[in-house]
């Protein structure tokens, strides 16, 4: 009280509210008020702060004004925490850009929120007074809701993602988390739903998705998700009995596209084909790009083998239009694998391998069909890849070797040139170059036994000048090189590194190479030709055959095909 005593009473008011009770006092002392009332913040001794409603009257003792103003506090804390509470909750209600439900026990909607509106699109009256099933999907089994319940009756809350339906009929996805209210009692009195509409996030998600499970190019499933597609289908095919197969398709000769028209041609190649190939498929089939011009195809539930024999060759057949960059028109042919589950296998990876080596076994059949998997292939398959794995340690090991067939003047029997023929030397074999040069082609390993080759045959040419012998040395140039690799740059270096005089190498080329890109043929064959190579064209005949674009060209001679000639004397179609 002594405290009290010393202290005038704007010294424990709050600062926002001394003016006005200075205000007001003038007015009580002026006769103006005969009581005044308000709310008002005091500061306590400890520095808190606390609300309270004051109640001011004035005492009189003589005279016309009063002597003294009687003040009555009452403490209303509480009172003013509990409104300011009620009032950032409306705002919290108001402003959420959640939406807010409240039901009674019952699930009768009571009050929502502008949110919810926004969100479902009932406005406030709408939703007042019925249940929120107005908002269900039927995206849901009965399951889900008893689930729901359960959760929400035991734990008192319950969260997860939900499929409802707006006002207008479109089903969205939201996240919806329900708590239960009860009373000091323990009986359940209310629930509150708080929302959020997901849709964009599941959208994002659902791209995504897309995106790992599908190649980039084409939009066709990938590998990734062929494989979980083939796991489930042979799941399946356990179960009932039912067979399924897997095409290995690899498109032939496909990187001379890429090297002739360039990388932007073979990606439209490629979309085109995948719109082509998967109009092949039938409902329930997947046809997937593993990568490059790889692709493999499904067939779930085969009743007969010979329905994916059919299948191979529609998808064979439908190559056989014409692909256009621009204004060039161009073809491409395929080769497919077969394999069969359960009779090759019934694991995932091992019928992928099958088919990939029944492909091969197209391929190496002349390309453009397709074969089933047998398990001899299996067999060729492994010996194929020691073959790779010895052939690039002979290119270390310097295991090849070259032969010179000579090339004689038919009039005179005079030797004029030798053509330059390699043979490799391997474990006291010599593997047939029909076997070892595709497999370089193949795997890019024809690039630097091409180097090997030229290097070689230019060493030998030097010899026969240094002995006085004018020969010519014929090279076979195989697509990867003639495309692939700086033939100009190469050749001036073997040239630099031999001494050999200009005009003694030939380069031997084929038509399927020159006409790919004939335009690029006559830059690369005219820089060549500045360094003193000569051309023949070989196999001429079996391909374009026309004579009409050899005047474009630098060619100094063509090898007609053994096939027009080998049987000239006996065959009447020949004379």
């Amino acid at each position: 009280e002594d405290e009290l005593q010393r202290l005038a009473f704007k010294d424990l008011t709050h600062p926002d509210h001394v003016a006005d009770d200075l205000a007001n006092v003038r007015r009580v002392y002026a006769g103006e008020l005969a009581l005044y009332k308000t709310e008002k913040r005091y500061i306590r001794k400890d520095g808190k702060i606390v609300w309270t409603f004051l109640t001011a009257s004035p005492l009189w003792t003589a005279g016309q004004q009063p002597d003294y103003i009687l003040a009555v506090i009452r403490d209303i804390t509480a009172r003013k925490n509990a409104e300011e509470k009620l009032v950032f909750s409306s705002k919290v209600f108001d402003n959420s850009i959640e939406g807010i439900v409240v039901t009674d026990a019952q699930g009768t909607i009571l009050q929502v929120n502008p949110a919810f509106t926004k969100i479902t699109g009932y406005r406030a009256d709408e939703a007042i007074g019925r249940n929120p099933r107005i908002l269900k999907s039927d995206k849901h089994p009965p399951t889900f809701y008893q689930d729901m319940w359960h959760q929400l009756m035991v734990n008192g809350q319950w969260a997860g993602e939900i499929w409802n339906r707006r006002k207008s009929g479109e089903a969205y996805p939201e996240w919806l988390t329900i708590s239960v209210v009860k009373n000091p009692q323990g009986k359940t009195t209310n629930f509150v739903s708080i929302f959020h509409d997901i849709s964009e996030l599941v959208r994002q998600q659902a791209a995504l998705e897309h995106q790992a499970q599908h190649d980039a190019l084409t939009g066709l499933p990938n590998r990734l998700l062929i494989n979980d597609r083939l796991a489930m289908a042979l799941q399946k095919s356990k179960r009932s009995g039912a067979k399924l197969a897997l095409l290995y398709l690899d498109l032939d000769n496909f990187k001379h596209i890429n090297d002739a028209f360039g990388h932007a041609a073979g990606d439209n190649l490629l979309v085109e084909l995948s719109k082509r190939l998967a109009r092949q498929m039938r409902s329930g089939d997947t046809i997937a790009r593993l990568g490059g011009d790889e692709f493999l195809i499904l067939l779930s539930e085969i009743e007969q083998l010979s329905t994916v024999s059919l299948i191979a060759v529609r998808l064979l057949d439908c190559l056989k239009q014409p692909f256009y960059e621009g204004d060039i028109e161009f073809f491409v042919t395929g080769s497919i694998g077969v394999t069969v589950a359960p009779d090759d296998g019934c694991e995932a990876v091992t019928l992928v391998k099958n088919a990939d080596v029944a492909m091969y076994r197209a391929k190496n059949l002349g390309r453009n069909n397709y074969q089933f998997f047998a398990p001899d292939l299996d067999v060729q398959a492994h010996r194929r890849v020691a073959l790779e794995m010895r052939l690039r340690k002979a290119l270390d090991n310097n295991d090849f070797e070259l032969y010179y067939q000579p090339m004689v003047h038919i009039a005179t029997g005079k030797i004029v040139g030798a053509e330059a023929l390699v043979r490799w030397h391997n474990e006291g074999q010599v593997i047939p170059p029909g076997e070892f040069i595709p497999l370089a082609e193949d795997s890019g390993l024809i690039l630097p036994l091409g180097k090997w080759v030229l290097s070689a045959a230019a060493r030998q040419a030097k010899i026969w000048q240094e002995a006085g012998y004018k020969l010519g040395l014929s090279i076979n140039i195989s697509p990867r090189q003639f495309t692939g690799q700086d033939l100009v740059a190469l050749l001036t270096e073997v040239l630099a590194e031999t001494g050999l005089a200009p005009g003694q190498l030939y380069f031997e080329v084929t038509e399927s190479m020159v006409m790919g890109d004939l335009a690029k043929a006559q830059r690369i064959m005219g820089a060549l030709r500045e360094l003193g190579t000569k051309f023949y064209l070989d196999d001429f005949g079996t391909g374009y055959s026309s004579l009409a674009y050899l005047k474009r060209l630098p060619i100094d001679g063509l090898k007609i095909d053994r096939s027009f000639i080998k049987d000239i004397v006996e065959d009447s179609d020949s004379k």
